[in-house]
């Protein structure tokens, strides 16, 4: 499918820093102010621990803290991201939600080669709308990769 033909999809957009991101709006299952967890004994420093929501155990992750970005003071403004991805719920820990964006084919350019120092296999690509640039993330695919150990490989 080119790109000119490719159909319009919507994005929620969030802010890690100075930074905007996009998931999926259709993996998004809630948001809500972040709660506090349980922190879960060796777990990785971006694996805040997890919460019950509505007798569900759901795993969070700090996307600062994943991102290698500087710590960040929780606030009032602190938002938990609930998602839905692998047949998994998991929340993600952002500063702050900004808001529901249509993003058609053309508004998304592919992920500039930038050599070793990021990670492209989670970016779907930089959406472009108006001055603003956002940081499109393969929500699925980052938290179903092995290194975050959240979901089970599938038996083949």
């Amino acid at each position: 499918m080119s790109q000119a033909t490719a159909p319009t999809a919507e994005f929620l957009t969030f802010a890690l820093g100075s930074e905007e991101y996009g998931v999926d709006i259709l993996k998004v299952k809630e948001i809500r102010g972040y709660d506090a967890v349980t922190r879960l004994p060796d777990a990785p420093d971006y694996i805040k621990g997890v919460i019950n929501l509505r007798g569900t155990i759901v795993p969070v992750i700090d996307m600062r803290l994943k991102f290698r970005l500087e710590r960040a003071e929780y606030t009032a403004l602190t938002v938990m991201i609930v998602l839905n991805v692998a047949d998994r719920v998991v929340g993600m820990v952002v500063d702050s939600v900004s808001d529901v964006v249509q993003l058609s084919g053309e508004q998304v350019r592919a992920v500039p080669e930038i050599g070793a120092t990021i990670d492209r296999q989670f970016l779907t690509g930089i959406g472009t709308l108006d001055e603003r640039m956002l940081i499109l993330l393969d929500i699925e695919r980052l938290m179903a990769s092995t290194e975050m150990g959240l979901v089970t490989a599938q038996a083949a």
